[in-house]
């Protein structure tokens, strides 16, 4: 019964019998009959048919989130089985938004030195990402904003605060400035994150709050595309503070604060709600809490 709900989560997770069946390793006839058992052994069709995937039955739905948290408690059992007999090991999935992946390190770092038997995947993400992974099992924690779009239902752990800059070379506009506002910076040649990113949402509405729009010259997913677009002293953009420090820009950089209004959003780590955590995530949640405040203090 298991395999077949965590069969049945892949099949709703992929949206395609055959994408479903290449993650999981096994033949789309293979799927496709467990599937159909299930549905047998629950007496309701899970699976609107056709000639291709059309999407879950409003029973197929229900069963869903009764799956998730089955599966959920059945990998709960196995790893604190596999914890008692032979402490934390393992690997820990993390998925982080762009902007908090120079952060991950200073919890996982500790955290090995603790366990030396733990691996970890750190994946890049979206915060809608983050939290549809979390949802699918896919990851076991992720990091994310807590404070500006809706969570959802995890547990959170507070880690710092995001505080905006203007990061840009010295001898651009404002770069001799001690802090610009929100409307100065609009003005600029950017380079952004896209607007899937919520960290471009946050600026695109603290720039709106400021009565202007952001309207970056290049846009992208990948904080190091950013990164040498700003090196090359013809762009700017907009960062942490956190980050800007983390990179280590030095001259002919410069990170001035962004004003008007003086903004923060918080970044935490989340991992879904549930009584009790698998080993390997308790003890990171743990780990997360007793480095919070060392986040939040300067280097």
């Amino acid at each position: 019964m298991i395999d077949k709900l965590e069969f049945f989560i892949a099949l709703a997770r992929e949206q395609h019998f055959g994408r479903a069946a290449e993650t999981l390793g096994i033949s789309q006839p293979t799927l496709s009959a467990a599937v159909k058992q299930l549905e047998d052994q629950l007496g309701v069709m899970l699976v609107k048919r056709g000639s291709r995937f059309q999407g879950l039955t409003t029973e197929g739905e229900q069963v869903l989130g009764w799956a998730r948290r089955i599966v959920g408690d059945a990998r709960a059992m196995r790893e604190e089985m596999r914890a008692a007999r032979n402490g934390l090991s393992g690997r820990i999935r993390i998925a982080a938004i762009p902007t908090a992946l120079a952060m991950v390190a200073r919890i996982t770092t500790p955290f090995r030195e603790r366990h030396p038997g733990v691996s970890f995947s750190v994946l890049s993400r979206t915060s809608i990402e983050v939290l549809s992974l979390l949802g699918n099992f896919d990851i076991d924690v992720g990091i994310t904003y807590l404070d500006n779009e809706p969570l959802g239902n995890v547990t959170s752990v507070p880690l710092y605060s995001e505080r905006y800059q203007l990061i840009t070379a010295v001898g651009n506009a404002l770069s001799d400035r001690n802090e610009v506002s929100w409307a100065e910076v609009a003005e600029l040649p950017l380079c952004l994150l896209t607007p899937d990113m919520q960290n471009r949402r946050i600026i695109d509405h603290h720039l709106a709050e400021a009565g202007t729009v952001s309207r970056p010259t290049l846009e992208s997913n990948s904080m190091i595309v950013l990164f040498s677009h700003i090196r090359t002293g013809k762009w700017a953009s907009i960062m942490p503070l956190n980050l800007a420090e983390t990179f280590g820009f030095s001259e002919p950089i410069r990170a001035i604060p962004i004003v008007e209004p003086d903004a923060s959003h918080l970044v935490g780590l989340v991992a879904t709600r549930r009584e009790p955590h698998v080993p390997l995530v308790a003890a990171l949640l743990d780990e997360a809490m007793t480095l919070a405040g060392d986040f939040r203090r300067p280097d």
